[in-house]
């Protein structure tokens, strides 16, 4: 790994942290990186499940009943990377930030040139970041950023978060379940664009032209949506203890569903998702990403939605 970075970097935790980056280092870190970043001009969201455990901190009770922390690649540590976005146009200046706060970038590979993404490692070795430029192309349906990252702060909006996990087709896991379901719980369903809602909306315009994409979020959401209900069954599958989630709680996440379920549906859809509607599943409406042998959790639904 050495050969790809542009200098050497040395894994240096602290003792006391026991062999493990705390998810406390991982938060602070990234709302710090956001901060410094503003302050040089640059527009930097954070994305991904650290950006959902940071939205969702109020209930983090409840993430912890669905045994979502500590649930890492690394035993005992919730995360092992930093995921941003930022905008094409600041390219330039992202590696210029980097390079001054200490961190160290891997060299540009074949994977990382089609994927519009920069990799750079902590100083010390704790971690490394990724950075994604106007879209998520790292992605079954890539999700596109523009004029969107200003509508929240340190985190990119709720609603694409969400969109992050739902457009999973060939490796949706537990750990992108539960963080659906927190989602879910943490956030209302509403017909507009607010730091603390959903954007039904925006998701049911955005689907109306993309069946591939309606076909897939659509699929996942009913999927969780039979998860929620039939939870003392699929729960320890799945590894929740559907002990630790009161029915409230499954009311709750069930009738957001439903209300973004509708939403969807009433959306009227283009010419474009019409024809390709007719043709269905028989032709491939997504785009590979990953295969099962590379990707922990692969086929979680497959697993647990045994007929």
């Amino acid at each position: 790994m050495a050969w790809l970075l542009e200098k050497e970097v040395k894994r240096q935790l602290p003792k006391e942290w026991g062999d493990i980056v705390p998810t406390e280092v991982f938060m602070q870190e990234s709302r710090e990186i956001v901060k410094k970043a503003t302050e040089q001009g640059i527009t930097m969201r954070i994305l991904g499940g650290l950006a959902i455990a940071i939205h969702c901190e109020e209930h983090r009770e409840f993430a912890k009943k669905l045994g979502r922390l500590g649930a890492g690649v690394v035993e005992g540590q919730e995360y092992s990377d930093i995921d941003f976005i930022t905008y094409r146009g600041q390219r330039g200046k992202t590696r210029e930030f980097f390079d001054k706060i200490g961190y160290v970038k891997r060299k540009a590979t074949l994977s990382t040139a089609a994927s519009e993404r920069q990799v750079y490692y902590h100083p010390h070795g704790w971690f490394y970041v990724d950075v994604f430029f106007d879209k998520l192309l790292v992605a079954n349906h890539p999700i596109d950023f523009t004029r969107r990252l200003e509508l929240d702060y340190p985190t990119i909006a709720v609603t694409d978060m969400l969109l992050e996990k739902i457009q999973m087709w060939e490796a949706f896991s537990i750990k992108d379940l539960k963080d659906c379901l927190l989602l879910l719980r943490s956030h209302d369903i509403k017909e507009e664009s607010e730091k603390e809602s959903i954007d039904a909306s925006y998701m049911a315009k955005l689907f109306a032209h993309d069946w591939g994409f309606w076909y897939t979020a659509t699929t996942n959401l009913k999927r969780l949506q039979k998860f929620v209900v039939e939870m003392d069954k699929l729960g320890p599958e799945a590894e929740v203890d559907p002990k630790q989630i009161e029915s409230t709680d499954r009311e709750e996440i069930n009738a957001r569903i439903n209300a973004l379920l509708e939403r969807i549906e009433k959306e009227p859809k283009s010419f474009g998702w019409t024809m390709r509607a007719r043709i269905g599943t028989k032709k491939r409406w997504y785009n590979h990403v990953e295969r099962p042998e590379t990707v922990g959790g692969f086929g979680i639904w497959e697993a647990i939605l045994k007929e």
